[in-house]
């Protein structure tokens, strides 16, 4: 007689080591980069209108998104001790970090623009420009794929990405005046 086998040697006997994400690892992980994304996204358009070294555009840039993950990462790491009564197991703990180092990931492409500003191969203005069209293009796309996945009728697909739309103008502009 042939014994059982867990899930997850089955898993590892058809090449697959590691575990699909939940929908709510999946969820959290993309709110993370959503936030990240907007606040990435602020700082660059304000940047703009500052007038700053390459120097400083990138420092700046660097330790706001970074701030904006840690801030993730640290109020994960306080959710779970507040809702578990416990600190995070090593498992748990990798999960956070995971998460918030894809939440800084979301730097990647417009950090680089403002290293080659700074090596002056590009002018820092058109460096910002580019940097805040990425941050709008993955903010768009996260919408979109969101929006589609729902379900929804043609009609209100559109809708909820006007509402979308609407909404992260919104939250632009209260970041931008908050930082003017």
């Amino acid at each position: 007689m042939e014994r059982p086998i867990s899930e997850n040697a089955r898993r590892r006997r058809a090449g697959h080591d590691h575990e699909e994400p939940s929908a709510d690892v999946v969820a959290q992980a993309l709110k993370e980069r959503v936030y990240a994304s907007f606040t990435g996204l602020a700082i660059v358009l304000v940047l703009r209108g500052h007038e700053p070294t390459a120097q400083v555009a990138t420092y700046s840039l660097f330790i706001g998104v970074l701030g904006i993950t840690m801030a993730g990462f640290a109020a994960d790491v306080i959710a779970h001790l507040a809702a578990h009564a416990s600190l995070p197991t090593g498992t748990e703990m990798r999960k956070m970090v995971r998460i918030a180092s894809g939440a800084f990931s979301t730097a990647g492409v417009p950090l680089v623009l403002l290293v080659i500003s700074w090596l002056g191969w590009m002018d820092l203005d058109a460096a910002l420009l580019t940097a805040a069209i990425v941050y709008l293009a993955t903010l768009g796309l996260v919408g979109y794929v969101a929006v589609r996945r729902a379900g929804l009728s043609w009609w209100m697909q559109l809708l909820a990405l006007l509402a979308l739309v609407v909404l992260g103008a919104i939250v632009v502009g209260l970041q931008l005046l908050a930082h003017a």
